[in-house]
C-alpha cells in the first residue's frame, strides 16, 4: 500500500513539474535565448526615434507595423489583407533571392562555401550581443 501511495505521489508531482511553467527573466521574457529578434542595422537607424541605438518596445513596434504594411502591399496580391500560403512562399522566395544576390560575390546564383562564410560573419557583425556583450558562436555549415 506504501508503495502504491508512493507511486502516485511521484507520478503526480512529475506531471505537475510537466505542466508549470518556464521560468520567467526581466519583464516577463523567457532567460536565455528568447526575447525580441534582433534587427538589422538599417532598421535600427530609421527607426530609433530617441537615438539610444536600439529599439524601445514604441520602436519596434512602429518598425514591424510598418514592415508588415510593406509586405501586404507588395505580396498581398488578392486584397484580403493578409498573406496567404503561396503569398507567403513568394514573399520567402523573394527574401532567398535578395540574400543570394547581396553575399554572391561571383554571380554564379549560388553561395559557395567562402560566400557562406563571409554571409554569416555579416549577420554576426549586425547582430547585438548577448549578456555581457558576448556574441553567440555561428553554427557549422551543414557537411562539416
Amino acid at each position: 500500500m506504501k508503495i502504491q501511495i508512493t507511486t502516485i505521489a511521484v507520478a503526480l508531482a512529475t506531471s505537475l513539474i510537466a505542466y508549470a511553467e518556464p521560468p520567467k527573466g526581466k519583464e516577463g521574457k523567457r532567460k536565455g535565448k528568447g526575447g525580441p529578434r534582433p534587427l538589422p542595422k538599417e532598421v535600427v537607424e530609421k527607426f530609433d526615434k530617441d537615438g539610444d541605438g536600439k529599439l524601445n518596445k514604441e520602436e519596434r513596434k512602429s518598425a514591424m507595423e510598418a514592415r508588415k504594411a510593406e509586405a501586404l502591399t507588395k505580396y498581398d496580391k488578392d486584397g484580403d489583407g493578409k498573406l496567404s500560403e503561396d503569398e507567403r512562399k513568394a514573399a520567402t522566395a523573394d527574401r532567398k533571392a535578395e540574400f543570394i544576390k547581396r553575399h554572391d560575390k561571383d554571380g554564379d546564383g549560388e553561395l559557395n562555401d567562402e560566400e557562406k562564410k563571409a554571409a554569416r560573419a555579416e549577420m554576426q557583425k549586425n547582430r547585438p550581443g548577448g549578456k555581457g556583450g558576448e556574441r553567440r558562436k555561428p553554427r557549422k555549415p551543414q557537411g562539416e
